[in-house]
């Protein structure tokens, strides 16, 4: 799932990333165009309620190519604000920072658990796990 709300930094938007605790890895990073696509500056975190978080403050009114790196395989996000093909021959998530003009913080935490974690046409609940696979044009349904 992807959150948007209000960045403390001027003329930005602060974007949550998350993704459900059932995901066993060891590692997962955030891995985009707002970070000249390095894979190891932007790391998720497992908090305490299990869920992934990786939070960026990004320039509001622009989209921005990201994919997630899960334990060394790349991974689509099918719950993204779209879609593009990449030079690898899948596809790259997008991430827009046009933020609603009504829009309100979010005030406080919630746990943003899903069921319906897929890869590979298999559905998983709370309490399966993803085995990576090495095919970079999997898409991670979060």
């Amino acid at each position: 799932m992807i959150r948007k709300i209000p960045s403390p930094k001027s003329s930005c938007v602060r974007v949550i990333f998350e993704l459900p605790a059932c995901i066993w890895a060891d590692h997962i990073f955030l891995v985009g165009e707002f970070n000249d696509w390095n894979v190891a500056v932007t790391p998720f975190a497992q908090n305490r309620d299990g869920v992934w978080r990786a939070v960026v403050d990004l320039l509001a009114n622009r989209d921005y190519q990201f994919r997630y790196l899960v334990d060394g395989s790349w991974q689509t996000d099918s719950h993204a604000d779209g879609w593009v093909a990449n030079e690898y021959g899948s596809q790259n998530s997008i991430v827009s920072t046009a933020f609603p003009h009504d829009a309100q913080p979010i005030v406080g935490e919630t746990s943003l658990l899903h069921e319906g974690l897929h890869e590979s046409g298999h559905t998983f609940g709370t309490h399966q796990t993803i085995h990576p696979t090495p095919q970079s044009s999997k898409r991670l349904s979060v």
